[in-house]
């Protein structure tokens, strides 16, 4: 069987980019040799997941694919290239070296040095020994020149004692700067993927090879920009896409999907749900027990899965894909690539709901026309005087109605007043809670601004699942009537307001309880 040493580049051509992870093609056209022979196909990311591993020749050939499996090595990394001029810390390398060649001759010129004033004192004494042994009584000059060279041993030792101390801090300097130079400038060894190919060819010939994988590390979000302007309103739809899989994706097939393939596909297991029938007491048969609660209510098209913190898809895989081929660099970092955008007429409504919020807001309606589901993400809210704020889009089906909020409006005020009177008829025992509530709205209106501004103003009224509390709202007391009250209980008003206008809106309404009831 012949063996290729020599890596054969497998660059990727499409990646499929899940919630939380990645499926990654590489195609390549291979060059084959008639018979089995095994190739080394690389480098690729050391992230991929072995039994993922997917290798497929192209049809009307006759090569059959033996082995296909990945192998991981460390190899070192060379320097950060740099530019013209060295760095900081190369060039302090250099000077530290410098300095240690200068100190170690200087070193060994002061040990020449030593070695000879050593000699010369041996000579000096043997000189002075054979001349006492001979007679010769030349006291002073020997004193002198005893002291001089005992001067001279003395001050050469002090010199070499500097420079060693000298010679030693700067190996230290040395060592230091190398580590510093190392850790800014050299990378450590990195661990590279390749793939073992082992094939099978009847007859010489380029063949493609289409290999897949799964890879962790990338992951993606949807994001989005709406922009407002008159009734234009024109949605771009956008994923933001983070991979560090150690290695460049460049000049690929985008595809995006929200399947989760790491989450188990086994159906629920069932149990028993018994249900026992209990004869009620004197005490329950006598009272009604009733307790107010809040509930959130939902429309169709903006549901929200339970249990999926990540990309919510209303329950459903959806897949997108990107209209152009995109670089995407394995750096970690988000990168937006943009999906579809669609300009549609928005009907604009200033809406508030006093008892939630005093803030008047404009809320912008409109269908989606995109063509696929739009995700739920965050959205960039441009109007007519520039960027002001970022708001949330909810999932929204193909065609449904959607509604983003762009912001509160500064020139207008809500102030909410409520009060509330209980009482007790004497025949009938029922009690009646009446509750009035006032909305006083205001308009603040810079010079010269005409028309009026229709404030949608909303209000909810309690609503009764049992016969024996009864809520009713009293139109006659009400200024002006509710133009509209929906089955959840909530009362609409649409105000106009003028320039520099003042609105009050009352409601009242009353909830009538019998004498059973407790819990009010």
């Amino acid at each position: 069987m012949a063996t290729h040493t020599n890596p054969i580049a497998l660059p990727v051509t499409a990646v499929t980019c899940l919630e939380d992870r990645a499926h990654v093609e590489r195609v390549v056209v291979l060059d084959l040799a008639a018979g089995v022979q095994r190739l080394r196909l690389g480098p690729v990311s050391a992230l991929a997941v072995d039994r993922t591993l997917h290798a497929e020749l192209s049809a009307g050939h006759s090569a059959t694919v033996l082995d296909v499996r990945m192998t991981r090595s460390w190899t070192p990394r060379g320097p950060v290239p740099h530019p013209e001029d060295d760095s900081a810390p190369r060039l302090r390398v250099h000077a530290l070296v410098r300095e240690q060649l200068d100190l170690e001759q200087r070193r060994e010129r002061l040990d020449a040095r030593r070695h000879l004033l050593d000699a010369l004192a041996a000579d000096l004494l043997r000189e002075i020994g054979e001349g006492a042994g001979a007679g010769d009584t030349d006291s002073a000059r020997w004193s002198r020149e005893l002291d001089r060279t005992d001067e001279e041993r003395a001050s050469c030792g002090e010199q070499l004692r500097v420079v060693e101390a000298r010679l030693a801090a700067v190996h230290d300097e040395r060592g230091e700067a190398e580590r510093a130079m190392r850790l800014t400038e050299e990378e450590p060894a990195a661990l590279v993927g390749h793939i073992e190919l082992t094939v099978e060819t009847a007859a010489a010939g380029p063949v493609e090879l289409r290999l897949s994988h799964l890879t962790p590390c990338a992951l993606w979000r949807p994001a989005y920009r709406a922009v407002l302007v008159g009734d234009s309103l024109t949605l771009e739809t956008d994923a933001m896409v983070w991979q560090r899989t150690g290695e460049d994706w460049p000049d690929v097939r985008l595809t995006l999907s929200t399947a989760r393939s790491a989450l188990a596909t086994e159906p629920p297991s069932l149990g028993e749900d018994r249900l026992t029938l209990t004869d009620r007491s004197a005490a329950e048969r006598r009272t009604v027990g009733v307790e107010l609660r809040e509930e959130e209510t939902h429309t169709l098209g903006a549901t929200s899965v339970v249990g999926l913190p990540g990309v919510d898809d209303g329950g459903e895989a959806r897949v997108l894909r990107s209209p152009a081929r995109v670089s995407l660099p394995g750096d970690g970092r988000a990168h937006r690539v943009p999906l579809s955008r669609f300009t549609t007429e928005a009907r604009s409504e200033y809406a508030c709901s006093p008892e939630l919020s005093p803030l008047v807001t404009q809320v912008a309606r409109f269908d989606n026309r995109a063509g696929h589901a739009l995700l739920a993400g965050p959205v960039d809210l441009v109007r007519d005087s520039g960027f002001v704020g970022r708001g949330t889009l909810d999932f929204s089906a193909p065609g449904a109605p959607c509604e983003l909020a762009f912001g509160s409006r500064d020139d207008h005020r809500v102030v909410r007043r409520a009060s509330e009177t209980r009482e007790t008829a004497g025949l009938t025992q029922r009690t009646v809670l009446t509750r009035e509530v006032q909305l006083h709205l205001s308009r603040f209106s810079p010079p010269g601004e005409q028309g009026d501004r229709v404030v949608t103003v909303r209000e909810r009224l309690p609503v009764s699942e049992v016969s024996a509390v009864d809520v009713r709202l009293r139109k006659d007391s009400c200024v002006p009537e509710p133009d509209v009250v929906d089955a959840e209980g909530i009362a609409r008003w649409d105000v106009a307001l003028p320039p520099d206008g003042r609105r009050t809106v009352t409601l009242v309404y009353e909830v009538s309880v019998s004498s059973k009831v407790t819990g009010l």
